[in-house]
């Protein structure tokens, strides 16, 4: 899917605005230190907009009430009864969460979910008649996280959508990331994992590769040095390089102040272009 900013949104600036995708386990897991180093950046007059995830902890959920959970080439077949689930993990405890993590490190933070004021407009993607209540985005309002940032809050969105009469979706946490960061106007996006980056064998040795495109990231897949885990966590960042975002680093979130060094130029990670 190619998102398209509208006109008036183009205008919103870009200067010392990033958006950042994360897992929720990935952020449950991350150190104190992370959330300082992002406190500090919202200090210095950066302004990060977080997108997160929450799938194993939704899984979990459906768990506990007797719910299957199913999948159909990586989207989770949403019922109205898993979207019930969905929305009351992604929306309510996975956001408070960060929210509340963020502000006990002395950041200002404020958590919704992409059905508050309509701020993440989707309809159902291609395949539906197969996975049920999952979106696709058709629109972003980036006045409304914009005006969040004017307010000095770190906006905290998770990835539910809804249609103009009010039908919710489930839509992919890296879908709904790079729609956002297209919609406000930042070129790139920061992927926090638990990985160092994306990795190659060279004479034996694990190395993380510096810069890569889509097209070598396929051969890579293709010939087996990117596999297992590494693949669905490389394809989700491509997935956010729509739009107007140009590029995606990956980085591992316990790296020591690693946004500010990535802000900075610092060579860490594995940065994701189109060509």
């Amino acid at each position: 899917m190619t998102v398209e900013p509208m006109e008036s949104q183009a205008q919103t600036g870009t200067a010392g605005l990033f958006v950042m995708k994360c897992g929720g386990s990935t952020l449950a897991a991350l150190p104190d230190s992370f959330f300082e180093d992002l406190r500090e950046l919202q200090v210095s007059g950066i302004q990060p907009v977080i997108v997160h995830g929450g799938g194993p902890a939704i899984s979990g959920n459906l768990e506990k009430l007797g719910i299957e959970s199913r999948f159909v080439n990586g989207l989770r077949v949403t019922t109205e009864e898993v979207l019930d689930v969905v929305e009351m993990t992604l929306s309510g405890s996975i956001n408070k969460a960060i929210v509340r993590r963020i502000q006990a490190s002395g950041g200002q933070a404020l958590g919704l979910s992409g059905v508050d004021g309509n701020l993440i407009m989707a309809h159902p993607v291609a395949n539906h008649d197969e996975v049920g209540l999952v979106g696709e985005v058709t629109g972003v309002r980036a006045e409304i996280v914009t005006g969040i940032l004017a307010m000095g809050y770190i906006p905290v969105i998770a990835p539910v959508g809804v249609d103009g009469e009010g039908q919710r979706y489930n839509i992919n946490a890296d879908t709904a990331a790079g729609a956002v960061a297209s919609y406000i106007g930042s070129p790139s996006m920061i992927v926090v994992t638990d990985v160092p980056g994306i990795m190659r064998t060279v004479d034996g040795e694990k190395i993380v590769l510096p810069s890569v495109t889509v097209a070598q990231i396929e051969a890579l897949i293709e010939n087996g040095e990117i596999y297992g885990g590494m693949i669905p966590k490389v394809r989700a960042a491509m997935d956010c390089i729509q739009g107007q975002v140009s590029e995606v680093i990956i980085v591992d979130g316990k790296e020591p102040r690693v946004l500010s060094r990535v802000l900075k130029g610092e060579a860490l990670g594995t940065r994701i272009v189109r060509a």
